[in-house]
């Protein structure tokens, strides 16, 4: 795979920013055609898909080469069969039945628990501030 894949994370998140820094250190191991944008700090980054700053911390994307944009298990997929010790996972995500359990647990679990999570931790620190 020569073709680098841009990926887009939520790096003020500490649990998608700690996943992709264990993804980062593996690409860079393997030299993986990964490139990251952290949102929180590019929060225009996914405009051109009609994506805002709210939304962009919202979910994981991947924008391939030829600028097709994939959000959650699919972008995590891509993301894991650039990675050696992750393509039987990448595989796993995408087996009819699984790939749409996991898609429905990432899309009204894990997703918005984190943007709770987050917004939860936000509220805290202002009024610890405050």
């Amino acid at each position: 795979m020569s073709e680098r894949l841009t990926v887009y994370f939520n790096g003020a998140c500490p649990i998608c920013g700690a996943e992709v820094r264990h993804y980062r250190e593996l690409a860079a191991r393997s030299d993986a055609p990964l490139d990251w944008v952290d949102v929180s700090a590019e929060p225009r980054a996914l405009e051109p898909w009609g994506i805002d700053g709210a939304g962009a911390k919202r979910r994981f994307y991947v924008a391939e080469p030829d600028g097709t944009l994939a959000g959650g298990v699919e972008a995590f997929a891509r993301v894991w069969e650039c990675l050696p010790r992750y393509r039987p996972l990448a595989r796993l995500a995408r087996t009819p039945g699984l790939r749409t359990l996991a898609e429905a647990l990432y899309d009204r679990v894990l997703a918005p628990g984190l943007v709770r999570y987050n917004a939860w931790r936000d509220r805290r620190r202002a009024r610890a501030v405050a």
